[in-house]
């Protein structure tokens, strides 16, 4: 018969769950090829993502302009804080927080990981432009880190050797990079006009040449090409999963790849559903990246 404790997971589990159908694309998609319970962990991972991320980039903003009081910088501590208490008291009044830190200590992450990715949140309040070592930090933080911390669900119960792992850190970091190089260039003039930002050292995002366009796609893409690599190291509980959200980052990729420079700037590329649905396809018979 379920305690209490447990009723009070589920109701927390469903509600990250609820937050990556409303936000996620992609991803979403991705992660309904994960078998339980690792798509759940992947669930409560992304639901504290995305209300960190919303915080310093979307609905916290939205408030304040309509009127509302709210502190971005506060309000993320809050949530940071109250992640940490979670990790050691095993509870949280916040349903994503609780689902979160279940994530954290039943796959053996903790604070290693999520520091950075909180560091690199408050970057994004402060930050508008990077230089090189700053990028390198943000990244980590904000995308290689997650990718890690997914890796962990993945990796629960599993025995590999000191190798295997490294080879399995290096592809998580990598494709967590790569999903997050896609996005910056993707939302290059958004994230300019809108946010006053500009990620990619050394790019003024209104004068984005063909060269800096072709440079940024060829790293994404030796990004991707290292966590191949790795990918068939993946328990087959993970493994498809994992290569729809390759597949569906890699066409996006290619398609932005052959974009001219003046467009990327001014429209947002995607992949058309028909497409995403044969990528799904293609990974659920299990063709992997290469």
């Amino acid at each position: 018969m379920p305690t209490g404790l447990d009723l009070y997971l589920k109701a927390a589990e469903s509600s990250a769950s609820v937050v990556i159908r409303n936000y996620s694309t992609s991803f979403g998609l991705a992660s309904k090829l994960l078998a339980q319970p690792i798509r759940q962990h992947v669930e409560n991972i992304y639901a504290l993502v995305r209300v960190a991320d919303e915080i310093v980039d979307g609905a916290a903003e939205e408030a304040r302009t309509a009127g509302g009081t709210v502190a971005p910088a506060k309000s993320l501590g809050e949530l940071e804080a109250e992640t940490y208490r979670a990790l050691t008291e095993q509870f949280s009044t916040n349903l994503v927080v609780h689902a979160f830190a279940h994530t954290a200590n039943v796959t053996g992450f903790g604070r290693e990981l999520i520091e950075p990715f909180f560091a690199s949140m408050r970057m994004d309040l402060t930050e508008v432009e990077h230089d090189q070592e700053s990028f390198e930090l943000y990244v980590y933080g904000s995308a290689e880190v997650v990718g890690l911390m997914c890796l962990q669900a993945f990796l629960v119960g599993k025995t590999y050797t000191d190798a295997d792992k490294e080879h399995m850190v290096a592809g998580a970091r990598a494709l967590g990079a790569a999903f997050q190089k896609v996005n910056f260039l993707r939302d290059l003039s958004a994230d300019s006009d809108k946010l006053g930002r500009s990620y990619f050292p050394g790019i003024v995002p209104e004068e984005l040449t063909e060269k800096q366009k072709r440079e940024l796609v060829a790293d994404i893409e030796n990004d991707l090409k290292i966590s191949a690599r790795a990918m068939p190291l993946l328990p087959r509980e993970a493994r498809r999963a994992v290569a729809a959200a390759h597949l569906l980052f890699e066409e996006l990729n290619v398609r932005i790849g052959n974009t001219p420079a003046a467009k990327v700037i001014t429209s947002r590329i995607s992949v058309p559903n028909t497409r995403k649905a044969l990528i799904l396809l293609k990974a659920l018979i299990g063709v992997l990246p290469k």
